[in-house]
């Protein structure tokens, strides 16, 4: 015999009933079945929600049942043919009559108790039983109702009775020995005591009552059918990639239903394991999809699989509570005392773990259970906290567990590393940790907001491990932004398939639009969604992407913009990494240089800003290979200005001084304002990051910086900058002929030697290697300790927005 459980959802309207006698017809086509079924969809919340208001003299209490017995109504008139429809509409009335007469009493006695529950909880089952057991004989099926209290004998602690296997077993026994129909539809979840009166067996005992059946009577399999297609890797309403577990063992699938795997109620597995009986989950609405099978031994749980892990669970609504004090050192029974003042309150421990010097106990429990816990052990403990020798309870609420479950961790060296190297790598802090010396579960407790992307980063990681899935929110839409954007669109195809990364490009912010999606912002129509988009704000783009605490986050500024750089604190607090082209913040004060690259550090993440000098040259990582090898840098020479480069390279006195420098603005090789080039603001911030970067503290006003530009040229506007370059063209045709009477040229030059830098205009020889540097080329000559008679020579192209969304696009990849 075949034991078939269906779930509330499998039985909630009547095409899911008609599905239902499919699927019966189907499996009993060859073997005689016990069908059991939930109370149709929602009954069983609405049963109780009716009899709470009654007991509080709130008059709704009508309405539901109304609703509700117009709910099983309709299904009588949708699966019954006309002429037997009567009697059924007769029968649900009359129940229903039942229903409002207890409700009514209620109502006047103002009292709900546990074995007033258990009695109106049963009608949800017993109703949708008997419709089912009808609908089916009208069909032609030789079917008969089997009444489960009238067999399952359990103790009287109503609402969570406990099963007599013994004498429920006898029964089941007994019963099929004489009856010999092909199909038996049961109601799950109700039971009786030794008196006859009604009991539950808590919520979700509609599979407990299954299995139960099941072991009774040695079933060749048991189905419990719902609305997935088995037991998966995660929850899929947190994790998208979710997969369908094929194959698991009883023990593995019992460690996640307990930590929250709502497919299958947890003391369901204990009956049909003892009897070593194959239990099959089953979707109601996709029946050819094979499910998951629990069995003795799963293929997941041979030894010789790579996978380590079978799934992933959660449970949300947790709290901690930790007891604490010297006076618990060496002192046999704390621990018995503390359970056993829980028991008595019937209080469920999820999850223990205990400090090796015994000096505190910290457990999990259901936040809701939190009131009793504490007046409990403040009751159990007063004594010792009146001499303290223990601390009063410490409560921390909002959390959750994470259960990483699996019988191939046994023994398997590195699983707790890895998951909590990526967990930390993610900014997710673990309050406690517990692993079972069978090690087949290691359980975490977290922050309820980290919940999702905590199991979304080791799904990744145990589930996923070919594709590392990155989310990316760009800050500035610009020339290089731009650039940026269509070469992340274009190559991540080659990520994928060689570096095993996806992009996602989840947020987009210009200085007056800014828009998020957590699945990726179309390539086709980026523009058009961003126009779309809120009023932007760099706290609040900040604010957003931390709350949205996606995985493995790369926060890319490529402004120019004072205000970004201050987000950068909070992001870095929260393990996001940074790529920034912006040199605000590695050129701003020492101490918070130095602050921004410790949070880093602390917080497991990166800030890489190579782009700050030298856009796509790597300038920034050479330094920090030279350094990090031991190397010591003594002296650096330098062309950093791509614009400056371009201007003296094109100004040959011929063309205005002006025009040379429009033409490089239009070009997109200077900054918004050309006087950040010119003046050797840019230049002076690019050579004090390259000496901090080589172990130099400089602060920016310690660097030397000789201008070329009049004084007036730094007043008013932009507009008015140009018209003083045009009033002042016989000084720059001045400083280029004193060059040119030397036979030497001008080259912008930033130096670094034994600690101070300057910057400035020089007249550059022919034998310099500064001399043949041409448009907008940079150019660093480092020389060091290993490199002193032949210095280390990087150049190449220092502006343009290819070559700079290029140096951004390595950083994002190197930061994940």
């Amino acid at each position: 015999m075949k034991v078939l459980k269906f779930g509330g959802t499998s039985v909630a309207d009547a095409q899911a009933i008609l599905q239902v006698e499919n699927i019966i017809k189907k499996e009993s086509s060859d073997h005689k079945i016990i069908v059991v079924v939930s109370a149709l969809h929602g009954v069983t919340d609405l049963l109780i929600k009716a009899a709470e208001l009654a007991s509080i003299a709130d008059e709704n209490y009508l309405q539901y049942l109304k609703n509700l017995e117009e709910k099983h109504l309709a299904i009588v008139k949708e699966i019954f043919p006309i002429s037997a429809q009567s009697s059924w509409l007769s029968f649900v009335k009359k129940h229903f009559n039942d229903i409002e007469d207890l409700c009514n009493g209620i109502f006047i006695l103002g009292e709900f108790t546990a074995r007033i529950k258990d009695k109106i909880t049963s009608y949800g089952e017993f109703l949708s039983s008997n419709i089912i057991t009808a609908r089916l004989e009208s069909a032609g099926f030789d079917a008969v109702w089997l009444s489960s209290p009238d067999h399952i004998r359990t103790n009287n602690n109503y609402t969570h009775a406990k099963v007599d296997f013994d004498v429920t077993e006898k029964n089941l026994k007994h019963y099929f020995k004489h009856n010999h129909n092909q199909i038996f539809v049961a109601p799950g979840f109700i039971a009786s005591d030794e008196n006859g009166n009604r009991t539950t067996l808590g919520r979700g005992g509609s599979d407990y009552s299954a299995s139960i059946i099941a072991s009774a009577i040695d079933a060749g399999e048991l189905q419990i059918w719902t609305d997935v297609s088995g037991m998966m890797t995660a929850d899929p309403r947190l994790v998208s990639q979710a997969k369908v577990i094929p194959e698991i063992s009883y023990q593995e699938a019992m460690e996640l239903s307990h930590f929250g795997a709502k497919v299958l109620y947890p003391p369901t597995i204990q009956p049909v394991m003892v009897k070593n009986i194959d239990l099959r989950i089953k979707n109601t609405f996709d029946a050819e999809a094979p499910g998951t099978l629990v069995t003795q031994h799963s293929k997941s749980s041979d030894k010789e699989q790579e996978q380590i892990a079978v799934g992933i669970s959660n449970m949300n609504h947790i709290a901690l509570l930790t007891l604490e004090g010297s006076g618990m050192v060496g002192v046999p029974g704390i621990s018995a005392k503390l359970f056993q003042c829980l028991s008595h309150e019937k209080i469920n421990v999820i999850l223990i773990t205990q400090s090796s010097s015994e000096h505190s106990i910290t457990i999990a429990i259901n936040k809701q259970e939190v009131f009793h816990a504490e007046n409990a052990i403040n009751s159990a403990f007063e004594d010792d906290f009146k001499l303290k020798r223990i601390e009063p309870v410490k409560i921390e609420d909002r959390l959750s567990i994470v259960a990483l479950v699996g019988e191939n961790m046994k023994s398997r060296s590195g699983v707790s590393a890895k998951m909590f190297s990526c967990l930390g790598n993610n900014g997710i802090n673990i309050r406690a940790i517990a692993q079972g010396s069978s090690e087949k579960n290691i359980s975490i407790v977290i922050s309820e907001i980290d919940t999702k992307k905590a199991v979304n980063i080791l799904h990744e990681e145990f589930f996923e491990s070919e594709i590392k899935q990155v989310h990316l929110y760009i800050c500035g839409t610009g020339n290089v932004g731009t650039k940026l954007i269509q070469q992340v669109y274009a190559q991540n195809k080659y990520l994928i398939e060689n570096l095993s990364i996806n992009l996602r490009i989840a947020g987009l912010s210009n200085s007056r639009k800014m828009v998020f999606s957590d699945h990726g912002i179309p390539e086709t129509d980026y523009l058009h969604f961003l126009e779309n988009g809120e009023a932007a704000s760099a706290h609040q783009f900040s604010q957003e992407i931390r709350t949205r605490n996606l995985r493995n986050s790369v926060f890319v500024d490529l402004t120019a913009n004072p205000e970004i750089p201050e987000i950068y604190e909070d992001l870095l607090k929260k393990s996001i990494n940074i790529v920034a082209c912006n040199k605000i913040a590695a050129a701003s004060d020492f101490e918070n240089y130095k602050k921004l690259k410790n949070l880093a550090k602390n917080h497991n993440c990166n800030f890489f800003f190579e782009t700050n000098v030298g856009a796509g040259l790597p300038i920034i990582g050479t330094i920090n290979d030279l350094v990090r090898s031991g190397d010591i840098i003594t002296s650096i020479l330098a062309v950093l200005s791509g614009t400056l480069n371009f201007v003296f390279n094109h100004y040959d006195g011929t063309q205005p001084f002006s025009e040379v420098v429009a033409q490089a603005q239009k070009e997109g090789f200077t900054e918004p304002d050309p006087r950040l080039d010119l003046a050797g603001t840019d230049v002076a911030r690019k050579i004090l990051i390259l000496a901090r970067e080589a172990g130099f503290p400089l602060q920016f006003d310690e660097i030397e910086n000789v201008s070329f530009l009049p004084e007036e040229c730094m007043n008013g506007d932009v507009d008015y900058f140009y018209k003083m370059l045009v009033k002042y063209e016989d000084h720059f045709k001045n400083l280029f002929d004193q060059a040119k009477k030397e036979g030497k040229i001008l080259k912008y030059v930033a130096e670094l030697n034994n600690g101070k830098a300057k910057v400035g205009l020089q007249h550059i020889s022919p034998n310099s290697d500064l001399y043949h540097l041409y448009g907008k080329d940079n150019i660093v000559i480092f020389k060091t300790l290993r490199y002193s008679e032949q210095p280390l020579v990087v150049k190449g192209a220092g502006a343009g927005a290819e070559v700079t969304a290029s140096g951004v696009f390595a950083d994002i990849v190197r930061s994940v």
